[in-house]
């Protein structure tokens, strides 16, 4: 199902990043057709629908426009360097639900099969949210981000407690995410992906152990 909505990516730039999207449309056949529209000048490199049919809509020689005004570990301007998967969900705007095992036994095997073409590290396999909490928050809450990382996709770290005096948004920078906007809302997108439990832009005592967890791990 190719798209129009594609271009060369910047010579100098690897393929160092994976994004996950959801569709936030009410159905998958809308979503694609608003991939495959020039005039919406928005698309991925995959749909991945609710049943696991995967479509290719730009080849992944290709940057596709899917993350936006987005930044990550230092890194901006994302789609120059990052492979995007859209994933069929209404999202928040339209009856947000849990995605089907099918889906995303389609989503691991997609991923695995991207991983193995190029190098992409464990913590550049990121949310939309992650590399835009202040605009997104797909693929959201109900994403089985830990059943991924159970396959080799991504991270889920085991909490731990933080050093003495750790910040939070030293340890939110420490992992990748841009500092420069107010704490709640990266929290908020830290536990949509990484302690979905409580969505509520606090740094409480579980938030806080899995946020050591993950910068430990990041090399902070």
């Amino acid at each position: 199902m190719p798209s129009p909505n594609q271009d060369e990516r910047p010579a100098d730039l690897p393929i160092d990043m994976l994004v996950l999207h959801y569709t936030g449309m009410r159905t998958g056949a809308e979503a694609i057709a608003r991939l495959r529209d020039p005039a919406a000048r928005v698309s991925s490199h995959y749909v991945v629908e609710e049943d696991g049919t995967v479509f290719r809509l730009v080849p992944e020689s290709r940057r596709a426009w899917h993350a936006g005004v987005s930044s990550w570990r230092g890194a901006e301007a994302l789609n120059g360097r990052s492979i995007g998967i859209e994933i069929v969900n209404p999202g928040h705007d339209w009856g947000y639900r849990p995605f089907p095992a099918l889906q995303m036994a389609a989503v691991c095997d997609l991923c695995l099969e991207i991983l193995a073409r190029h190098p992409i590290p464990a913590l550049n396999i990121v949310a939309h949210s992650d590399v835009a909490p202040d605009r997104k928050q797909d693929p959201g809450e109900f994403f089985d981000w830990q059943g991924l990382a159970a396959n080799g996709v991504g991270l889920w770290p085991r909490d731990s407690a933080p050093a003495a005096g750790a910040e939070p948004a030293a340890l939110l920078g420490a992992i990748g995410y841009r500092t420069d906007l107010p704490l709640p809302m990266l929290l908020t997108a830290f536990q949509r992906h990484w302690r979905p439990e409580r969505v509520d832009g606090v740094a409480d005592a579980d938030t806080l152990a899995r946020l050591a967890a993950l910068a430990a791990l990041a090399g902070a």
